[in-house]
């Protein structure tokens, strides 16, 4: 659905072929990469059947970089005391 960049880490704590991240975080924009679908019961995004594609990146996603401007500019906008 989209695309974001990372810092990995390989562990033999995670199998292999398995992807982990955390979705606490909304500057990591890892949710732009989730389908539309959720669960029927809680309505959470169904993160455990997310395919991804993994390469190396020495960059921002287009989305993360976007949202750091969007970031800045409600900072920018806050009254200076």
């Amino acid at each position: 659905m989209g695309e974001i960049t990372l810092r990995a880490e390989l562990t033999g704590r995670v199998a292999a072929g398995v992807v982990y991240t955390t979705f606490h975080h909304p500057m990591t924009g890892t949710n732009v990469v989730t389908t539309e679908l959720s669960d029927w019961a809680t309505d959470c995004p169904e993160y455990k059947v997310t395919a991804v594609e993994v390469e190396p990146a020495n960059h921002r996603s287009a989305w993360q970089e976007e949202n750091q401007k969007r970031q800045q500019n409600q900072i920018d906008l806050l009254p200076v005391s």
